[in-house]
């Protein structure tokens, strides 16, 4: 009689609570991020090995095939140890491989500056079920495409590619990718094909005082931002590192609402978005935005309407006769007030906020993303921005009172 695969009794307790609801999430892609000592490398090795119990071959990547040995390979055998499952596996040191000795599935360790042998590798019963890319930051997108590639083949068990890392830039094409709905603030994101965990040191109860103090010391920002906190870093020279992608309440009164508009039609968009200020914590809501080129005065008036009814529209003042159009059609549209160096001042201003993007805003997170000051020739930043700012305009146009509002104060006295 053909044996099935051994049951076994992991206690809860072997699992930091944050990992365990995940123990075996079926989601297509699934992303375990955060800062340093999280645990996150430790959960998916011991996974990765009770699912090789089941059947599941998973095959294990990093950039540098030697950074496995360890790393993941050493994790996933102190996972064997733990759990008391040695008499049901055989390690192949050489070849950085296990195999269950119950059903013949694999965990397979490798590197993708072997691209011959990721290409040609195959377990040796059934197909790969599961991919995990351990520090993907250091991996190329076309790299995890053709990872995505060898997912395929007809098996009981629904195919997962699993990215884990240190969110080391905003920059990167992860986060462009698969972080454009992901309520940050929150740090978790579930839907039926996606699964993205954000997870700190805080969660992670198996370190020692030691170890949290250490984090906690941490005094360099960037590192503390993105090892401390588990949070995206921002690269020099961004103007903006005070934002991120977050949930926002369903309803504001209409004294918080702001509407802005920045002016095109060619080659330029004609911007707008709608947000909400919270001016007691200094926290800015962009609830939406639209961004789009061949807009007639007629049209564009009708996208301001469902934007944002008759709140009053902020707009660029270089175009008076557009705005007196606009006026025309229903729009309670007012110049923006330009004077000296107004364009820096509404950057300070904004810069010390903290602003939160609805989701509903990929436009302007990807206008924040790539808004530099410009480079000088010694290393160091000239106070001039660089990049496209059509919506960022919008923004300073429409919070243009409250970020006048202390100058004007200091006049009337």
């Amino acid at each position: 009689m053909k044996k099935g695969p051994p049951v076994l009794h992991v206690p809860p307790a072997a699992f930091n609570a944050c990992y365990l609801p995940h123990l075996q999430a079926s989601q297509r892609l699934q992303i375990f991020y955060g800062g340093a000592g999280s645990g996150k490398s430790v959960f998916l090795a011991a996974r990765a090995l009770l699912d090789c119990l089941t059947g599941r071959n998973t095959l294990v990547v990093r950039k540098v095939a030697r950074t496995l040995r360890t790393s993941c390979f050493a994790e996933a055998q102190k996972a064997m140890a733990r759990f008391g499952l040695g008499h049901f596996f055989k390690i192949n040191k050489t070849e950085m491989s296990i195999t269950c000795l119950v059903n013949s599935a694999q965990l397979l360790f490798l590197g993708l500056d072997d691209v011959e042998k990721i290409k040609s590798i195959t377990p040796l019963h059934g197909p790969l079920t599961d991919i995990w890319v351990e520090e993907a930051t250091e991996t190329a997108y076309t790299d995890v495409k053709q990872l995505e590639k060898r997912l395929r083949g007809i098996s009981p068990h629904k195919k997962r590619l699993t990215l884990s890392f240190n969110p080391v830039s905003r920059a990167h094409w992860i986060y462009r990718r698969y972080f454009t709905d992901f309520p940050e603030d929150q740090g978790l994101l579930i839907t039926p094909e996606r699964l993205i965990l954000r997870t700190t040191y805080r969660d992670n109860r198996f370190l020692s005082p030691d170890d949290r103090a250490g984090m906690e010391q941490e005094q360099d920002a960037y590192f503390r931002q993105v090892y401390t906190l588990g949070e995206w870093g921002s690269l020099g020279g961004a103007v903006f590192t005070n934002w991120q992608v977050g949930s926002v309440p369903a309803h504001f009164p209409n004294t918080q609402l702001r509407c802005g508009l920045d002016f095109g039609y060619a080659q330029d968009p004609a911007a707008a978005l709608l947000c909400a200020y919270d001016s007691k914590h200094k926290r800015l809501y962009v609830l939406d935005e639209f961004s789009e080129t061949g807009l007639t005065n007629d049209r564009l008036a009708q996208r301001l309407k469902a934007l944002c009814g008759r709140l009053p529209v902020i707009c660029d003042a270089a175009e008076p006769k557009s705005i007196a159009e606009l006026r025309r059609l229903g729009i309670s549209a007012y110049a923006a007030r330009k004077g000296p160096d107004s364009v820096l001042h509404g950057l300070q201003w904004l810069a010390q906020q903290q602003i939160i993007l609805s989701p509903q805003c990929p436009a302007l997170r990807e206008e924040l993303l790539n808004y530099r000051w410009t480079p000088d020739n010694e290393g160091g930043y000239l106070p001039r921005p660089q990049g496209s700012d059509h919506l960022i305009d919008a923004l300073r146009y429409a919070m243009e009172n409250d970020s006048t509002a202390r100058a004007a104060t200091v006049v009337r006295r």
